[in-house]
């Protein structure tokens, strides 16, 4: 049994290699922190993340050299919260009965492959909820799939994220469900090469980039299903400045489930931003709600009516510098433990990481495949959702 797994390498990997070329559109766009050295469920992940420099607009010439502003480095932190595990067992039975048919490697291949897709969407999933959860700002009808006589959405979500100061390095992307995915290829103006640029559209179903953000489609988009809350209205004296993100709110009916996480917000006296709310309220008659920076762009007086939006599909646009994703196999204790053998491998398109291993039992066999993964937004100002 030692050598099970150097026997089906080649199916392993094909497996890793099939799963990945999928519709996995998010997790490759992220920034991808992954190794195969083991980690601990709850293990804490640093990321140093730089502020905003002082600007100086004075010049004076001196014989002594300036100290300098001090830079602030923040050390944030995610904890290594979610598993993703598989296990598939056989028996002797089991392994008799299909060597008569396609026999058991050729099963075990497809059984490897459908553990890692399950594994995949999973953490594709998550991906995509976090950073729908952490936008900034969204753009679009909610209830209403995009582009349906156009692609202005795209010139939209570019918008937001330059105007928040997001570098245009051919590093940003949006993620979309097949439903936007497929009204996008239904535009004429794309599905004429002279004018798309290419034939990949046409030919192959391939999405082109547009105005500087690589188009992808994933099967990890969420439905938002909207808060009860209704009649909101600001709650402060002095109004809410511009930049503000925690935003104090009275007269709410919070109804069953309040203010949500996700919602998508407006207010009487913006009529041109959505917000997309970070924080909830759950209850309550009065309390505040957060939204994520760069927080407002208009400022708000007192009294000021607080509108949720509709449901809808979160597609997400962002940077890969938006967000981090950690992908750990679980530790071993010293020695290992029951496993007869053991894998670990990364597809190299989606980063996923992958830890397979055989244990050995009573006239059984087990094959496990186990993934711990985190994801967090870091900067929220490079992430924008396209409603659908």
């Amino acid at each position: 049994m030692a050598n099970v797994l150097t026997n089906l390498a080649a199916d392993i990997y094909k497996a890793a290699d099939i799963v990945g070329r999928e519709l996995v559109g998010v997790i490759p766009s992220m920034t991808i922190n992954a190794g195969s050295e083991g980690a601990a469920f709850g293990d804490t992940v640093r990321a140093a993340v730089t502020s905003q420099p002082t600007l100086n607009e004075a010049y004076n010439p001196s014989m002594t050299i300036p100290e300098g502003d001090d830079q602030t480095v923040l050390n944030k932190t995610m904890t290594i919260d979610r598993v993703a595990n598989v296990q598939i067992p056989w028996t002797g039975e089991d392994i008799k009965h299909v060597s008569n048919g396609a026999g058991y490697e050729t099963i075990y291949g497809d059984q490897l492959a459908q553990a890692m897709r399950t594994i995949t969407n999973k953490i594709e999933s998550h991906a995509a909820l976090t950073l729908s959860l952490g936008a900034s700002r969204a753009i679009g009808t909610a209830g209403t799939t995009p582009f349906g006589s156009n692609f202005d959405e795209i010139a939209e979500l570019r918008q937001v994220l330059v105007d928040n100061g997001m570098p245009l390095d051919g590093q940003a992307t949006v993620a979309m469900n097949s439903s936007a995915g497929t009204k996008l290829r239904n535009l004429a103006q794309l599905q004429k090469v002279n004018e798309a640029g290419g034939e990949e559209l046409l030919r192959r179903g391939e999405l082109l980039n547009l105005q500087g953000l690589m188009l992808k489609e994933s099967n990890g988009i969420a439905n938002h299903v909207k808060g009860t809350a209704t009649a909101g209205r600001t709650n402060n004296a002095a109004g809410v400045a511009v930049g503000a993100t925690v935003i104090p709110l009275e007269n709410i009916t919070a109804g069953a489930t309040g203010y949500k996480a996700g919602d998508v917000i407006t207010f009487a006296a913006d009529a041109v931003n959505k917000y997309v709310v970070e924080v909830g309220l759950a209850a309550g008659a009065a309390g505040n709600i957060t939204i994520a920076a760069p927080g407002l762009r208009v400022a708000l007086p007192d009294n000021n009516t607080v509108t949720v939006l509709e449901n809808y599909a979160g597609n997400v646009a962002f940077h890969r510098a938006a967000a981090e994703l950690v992908i750990r196999p679980p530790a071993q204790p010293f020695g290992g433990d029951a496993a007869v053998d053991r894998m670990t491998i990364q597809d190299p398109f989606s980063g996923v990481v992958y830890e397979i291993a055989v244990y050995k039992g009573y006239g059984k066999v087990m094959f496990d495949v186990t993934t711990f993964y985190a994801a967090k937004v870091w900067k929220p100002d490079f992430v924008a959702t396209l409603l659908g």
